[in-house]
């Protein structure tokens, strides 16, 4: 959509009609896990996998975007990025991968739906520090 137009559409909206989109509302993460499925085709959670087409998203919280060793395929927007993941930075940047960072090679467009982006982090996060279920049950 044309930013002018959108600004248009958003000056003509009820009040109560906009919504908040920056705000991330609680994460489920085995809803969560369910939705990292659309992204397991580039990207795994578990720290034995490593990196795939896509960089590894174990632990992806507090690393600084683009500069996973191993990972050689960043675009010259994550290369030179200076900033940290953070679960509210990741749930934004997941609505619209290609207008947040212009240039990312990530091919997905996004998950418009925010309850399906808080779900996601909310997995990402649990992946981060619980260990695999086949390790669960061997406890």
């Amino acid at each position: 959509m044309k930013p002018l137009l959108l600004l248009l559409l958003l000056a003509v909206a009820p009040a109560g009609a906009q919504t908040d989109t920056t705000t991330m509302p609680e994460g489920d993460p085995e809803r969560g896990r369910l939705v990292f499925g659309q992204c397991r085709t580039c990207h795994y959670p578990e720290p034995e996998v490593g990196h795939n087409n896509g960089p590894s998203l174990y632990r992806i919280f507090g690393q600084v975007a683009g500069k996973q060793p191993g990972f050689a395929y960043y675009s010259e927007t994550f290369r030179n990025a200076q900033f940290v993941w953070t679960p509210q930075l990741l749930y934004l940047w997941l609505a619209d991968p290609l207008a947040m960072f212009p240039g990312t090679t990530m091919m997905a467009r996004g998950i418009p739906d925010p309850q399906q982006r808080a779900d996601l982090v909310a997995y990402l996060k649990r992946a981060s520090v619980r260990p695999p279920i086949e390790e669960q049950v061997q406890e």
